[in-house]
């Protein structure tokens, strides 16, 4: 699969800016369908005292001229008052959607070098236990969404119909109509609207 955008035209470049804001500043996302748990505010806030702010949130403007998140809901609310930095996308309200349903699904497909990840958990430090658990948990997550894909791709590809609706200026017609597509060997049925 590597190359597979070779032989396709390069994508847009719809990174506009990185921007400098205060994180309370950011207007959530009204149609964002992820809710963060405690469990996992509290990882986030331990990583972020071990490492510290290293991600830019993802936004885009709105047509008032907010920034308004994609990606990064959790930091606003943890960081609030704090300066973050703000990825702005030159992308329209469409696919910003598209954005927002599809940034962590995509992440959750990739799959996991057992050896190389067993190895990155022996040397990475952590004081936290949530942040140990989180990484010991890595491979577990998104096997649901793999499967569906999986799933998805044994069906057969729908195939097009090609329909023609006539409009008829009485049921007679109507019928007489359909006998006779019927009479030359045409799949075919009535229908009232």
């Amino acid at each position: 699969m590597h190359g597979y955008l070779a032989s396709m035209n390069p994508p847009r470049i719809r990174i506009k800016e990185h921007r400098r804001v205060r994180a309370c500043e950011l207007e959530p996302h009204p149609q964002n369908p992820r809710i963060h748990p405690e469990l996992q505010s509290r990882a986030l806030a331990d990583l972020l005292a071990e490492v510290g702010f290293a991600r830019s949130l993802l936004a885009y403007e709105t047509t008032q001229g907010k920034l308004r998140l994609i990606d990064g809901h959790l930091r606003r609310g943890l960081l609030a008052d704090a300066e973050v930095v703000v990825e702005v996308l030159d992308v329209n309200e469409e696919e910003a959607r598209a954005l927002l349903l599809s940034i962590d699904p995509l992440s959750a497909l990739a799959v996991n070098d057992e050896p190389a990840l067993e190895a990155l958990r022996q040397q990475a430090v952590t004081a936290s236990a949530l942040v140990r658990e989180m990484w010991n948990s890595i491979g577990k997550e998104g096997e649901k969404t793999k499967e569906a894909l999986a799933d998805c791709e044994k069906r057969p590809a729908l195939t097009a119909n090609y329909l023609v609706l006539v409009d008829c200026a009485s049921e007679q017609e109507q019928g007489r109509l359909l006998e006779e597509l019927q009479e030359r060997g045409m799949s075919c049925k009535a229908l009232i609207s």
